[in-house]
């Protein structure tokens, strides 16, 4: 509204709330559900059925694989790429005693926090909106989670946070806490609108990212994690990760180039060949299989 003073009279802009299938089902773990785009399919549809002009969605549900017919060529400013620990109990994942319950819907935290701390147990089943997973936390159905600090700060939800994880902790979801805005690739107008909101830095790391996410085949079945970011002198540097879900195989990759679209998707292209040819097609024949 600020760049296009057009859309800042009334009526201009409506916005449309759209449920998911990823929202409706909440019964089951996302990896359970499995499929590709549950939280993204009934926006996409809306979109290419021109009910809407422009999609606005979470960067980290967004499958590797667009829509025909669909562009998604804006990210907004990233925020905190981190994950939060929540607990009543302890003051990290560290001084969880043996035993203790984390609820995580998440494999990619599951297989990272079983990997640091084997004694711990994590709940999938865990599903549910920010506040009904911070309820669970109070009512002690668990004795901590891990949620997202972007979504946190988002929601205004801070105050619950005992202690930020680091990167080093736990390496993000590919693309956690950017917001990508899409629109009919054949829709000039729009895609001259959205323009305006795009954040360079913030879509190159999401790129960078997505390569390597694609690169492995990812999906909800998957212990997948991946993060780019610019350095001090300004190159770009990637770890990525992936992982059993048991956290007993973690393999670890990093990074550094150019921060330069090519180089970016090339790096993140780059890691995930590597990953695979170290865990070996064995393991992600086996990761198909696992129970979850």
């Amino acid at each position: 509204m600020a760049t296009h003073p057009e859309l800042s009279e009334e009526g201009a802009i409506e916005i449309v709330i759209i449920k998911t299938t990823g929202d409706k089902i909440l019964t089951q773990p996302l990896a359970d559900i499995g499929g590709k785009g549950l939280f993204t399919k009934e926006i996409d549809e809306a979109l290419l059925n021109g009910e809407i002009d422009i999609a606005v969605h979470s960067m980290k549900d967004v499958p590797t694989y667009l829509p025909d017919g669909t562009i998604l060529p804006c990210n907004l400013p990233r925020e905190d790429v981190r994950d939060a620990f929540i607990s009543l109990s302890a003051r990290s994942l560290a001084e969880l005693p043996a035993g203790s319950i984390v609820g995580s819907a998440s494999l990619r935290r599951k297989s990272q926090i079983l990997n640091r701390y084997p004694s711990l147990k994590v709940e999938m089943n865990f599903r549910g909106n920010v506040q009904t997973r911070l309820r669970k936390v109070r009512e002690g159905e668990v004795q901590a989670t891990l949620l997202a600090l972007a979504g946190l700060k988002r929601l205004d939800l801070t105050e619950n946070v005992t202690a930020i994880l680091s990167i080093d902790e736990m390496i993000p979801a590919v693309a956690q806490g950017a917001i990508g805005i899409a629109c009919q690739s054949n829709d000039d107008k729009m895609a001259n609108y959205i323009a305006s909101l795009n954040h360079e830095e913030t879509r190159l790391a999401v790129a960078c990212e997505r390569a390597f996410l694609e690169t492995l085949d990812g999906s909800c079945q998957t212990p997948i994690a991946g993060y780019a970011c610019k350095d001090n002198e300004g190159y770009c540097i990637f770890r990525g990760l992936v992982a059993s879900p048991d956290g007993t195989q973690v393999f670890e990759t990093s990074r550094k180039g150019l921060y330069i679209l090519e180089d970016m998707i090339a790096m993140g292209k780059d890691a995930g060949k590597e990953l695979l040819s170290r865990a070996g097609s064995s393991f992600f024949d086996n990761l198909k299989k696992a129970p979850k």
